[in-house]
């Protein structure tokens, strides 16, 4: 599976973009702020409908304009697929395939394959479990439809839920569906766990391999599922926490209050393991990923690499590159283009330009200045100065 073009239009400081890329490893160079992220979001986005930023989709359209448009060209086992996606500021996106709109965000998935990997990944394991979840959600989304439709109906069931709970302070009749709310999320909950402990299993067979390799030997993972329902099954835990649900307003127990841990040994490595311990985890983790996503669709994935080099020792760095010679990678950075140049063989590289249209960094004071007083202006510069797209 490759990824063969891509073309931008109004998408984050991009007017227009077209790029070709290669089959093997591509390059995007340039000094902080230039963009190069935004193409690496860009391609994310048309695989997964969903930003690897957590961005929204007014957020993601270039100052100025009402729309953007993402036209992405993937090849699968000969066959090439067109992906165009419009994001619009008050209405929801529109996606196509081949020219044919489609209506759920699941159809999307499979079509291509992808493995995220930025600096932010390397925290996952020191993070909360919010990270955890949403890691373990966005892989089994791309590998398994069914999953999905029970992870989105499992999310409408709790917000539903919710709402009840809330509404229940001034409405009696409201409780009175609440059982029929439970029965549902007892149901989509119980196939989210299972499946996410399947995950979990599949995860431990290729993950200790590699961090054994990546630790000399010297230190051993396991990953373990930690379910909100601690020894209960969720119909009993939904039960006994009900009365807690209704002071809370909210829903206390199930699949989104779940965690994975990290055992190294004996130790959880989540709140007593260093942060080299921590990293390396996260960077077997995604390596297990990358082979997991082998494994199940007997195709590779595209990685994508949003300037993680420059965090990893030159050790973690010779075995990120040795472990993915074999597959598409689209790699963003700044100062080790040297290192990856002589390390790597490299068939594309591309020098992103200057900004110079948008209010975050070149030209950016003047153009908060035709639009606010000076002192407001001021202001806004100086806090959007160091933002970096």
């Amino acid at each position: 599976m490759i990824i063969q073009s891509l073309k931008l239009k109004n998408f984050r400081n991009y007017e227009l973009l077209n790029l070709e890329f290669d089959g093997s490893t591509n390059i995007f160079y340039g000094d902080n702020a230039q963009g190069k992220t935004n193409i690496l979001e860009a391609v994310y986005l048309s695989g997964t409908t969903k930003s690897h930023r957590g961005s929204k989709d007014r957020d993601m359209i270039r100052f100025g304009a009402e729309e953007s448009h993402i036209e992405v060209l993937v090849e699968k086992r000969g066959i090439q697929d067109q992906i165009d996606m419009h994001l619009k500021k008050n209405r929801p996106k529109g996606v196509a395939i081949n020219k044919i709109p489609i209506r759920k965000a699941g159809e999307l998935f499979g079509i291509v394959n992808l493995v995220f990997f930025s600096p932010e990944d390397l925290n996952i394991i020191k993070n909360g479990p919010a990270g955890r979840r949403k890691f373990i959600d966005l892989e089994l989304s791309q590998l398994d439809k069914v999953y999905f439709n029970h992870l989105s109906n499992y999310s409408r069931i709790v917000n539903q839920r919710n709402h009840l709970l809330k509404d229940s302070a001034y409405r009696q009749d409201a409780m009175e569906t609440l059982d029929i709310w439970d029965l549902q999320l007892v149901q989509y909950g119980n196939a989210i766990i299972a499946r996410r402990k399947q995950f979990v299993d599949e995860m431990n067979e290729i993950v200790s391999g590699i961090h054994k390799k990546l630790t000399g030997g010297k230190e051993e993972i396991r990953l373990i599922y930690e379910p909100s329902t601690k020894n209960m099954s969720l119909e009993q835990a939904l039960e006994m926490n009900r009365q807690r649900d209704i002071r809370m307003k909210s829903t206390s127990v199930g699949p989104h209050r779940d965690d994975v841990c990290f055992m190294v040994g004996n130790l959880d490595i989540r709140r007593f393991g260093s942060q080299g311990q921590q990293r390396t985890a996260a960077l077997s983790l995604k390596l297990a990923e990358i082979e997991l996503v082998k494994r199940v669709t007997g195709d590779t994935p595209v990685l994508l690499l949003d300037d993680v080099l420059s965090e990893l020792d030159k050790h973690r760095q010779n075995y990120l590159l040795d472990s993915i010679h074999d597959i598409q990678t689209l790699i963003t950075c700044t100062g080790v283009d040297e290192f990856v140049n002589h390390r790597f063989e490299v068939n594309k590289v591309v020098s992103c330009p200057e900004r110079t249209s948008d209010k975050g960094k070149l030209g950016g004071l003047a153009w908060l200045q035709k639009r606010y007083s000076t002192n407001m202006a001021q202001t806004k510069f100086r806090y959007w100065k160091d933002w970096k797209l």
